[in-house]
């Protein structure tokens, strides 16, 4: 039962205050990950690949996933509505106050200042991703007493992870100036890479 508890709170508190959209809350789960030792960082990043192929909002996806990683599918349900309680809230108050506060000065300043808010965690979380998915840089949360600084550490001896900067080049390239498939559907894209990735890993190539 705490598990399931604090999956509820954990989620409660992502969906409270990453504002900005789901890749908002990569660093709240991150955090989560480093304090409770439920996934790793490289765990994180699979659940974001996984979360990006699958259709729904990527935070709910998220929430989903690690719920059930931790504790089976009552965790899954439990983390899923943590993730969406802060926002029914939010929305049910605002439905409520939207006529009286529309054209509220206040209102609007606090919205000034929460977008360079979300745009720094999102930022924030897409350099963690090109570390981690392009390069042998490993970051890692302090631990107590450690300052609040990330800590960057060479995973290999190479720093640039080659065959994944190969696959993103290709993948630009067919997406964006290779006429005949620069309109395909994202899944076939998301489905050659995935393809790629079993070769790669598992073929030994």
């Amino acid at each position: 039962m705490t598990v399931y508890l604090r999956l509820f709170w954990e989620f409660f508190k992502t969906g409270l205050f990453a504002i900005g959209g789901g890749m908002a809350t990569l660093p709240f789960l991150k955090d989560i990950g480093a304090n409770t030792g439920w996934y790793s960082y490289t765990d994180l990043m699979n659940m974001l690949a996984v979360s990006e192929s699958t259709p729904g909002p990527i935070g709910i996806n998220m929430a989903t996933y690690v719920g059930f990683t931790v504790g089976g599918v009552p965790g899954a349900v439990i983390a899923t509505i943590g993730e969406v309680t802060p926002s029914i809230i939010v929305i049910l108050i605002v439905a409520a106050m939207l006529k009286k506060f529309r054209d509220s000065k206040y209102v609007n300043d606090a919205f000034y200042g929460l977008r360079p808010a979300s745009t720094g965690l999102i930022g924030a979380a897409c350099v963690a991703v090109v570390l981690e998915v392009l390069t042998a840089v490993q970051v890692t949360s302090p631990g107590a007493g450690e300052g609040i600084v990330n800590l960057f550490t060479l995973a290999g001896g190479s720093l640039l992870n080659v065959r994944g900067l190969l696959l993103a080049a290709v993948l630009l390239v067919l997406t964006n100036w290779v006429k005949p498939v620069k309109d395909w559907h994202p899944i076939v894209f998301i489905g050659f890479s995935a393809v790629v990735g079993v070769v790669f890993r598992f073929g030994g190539v």
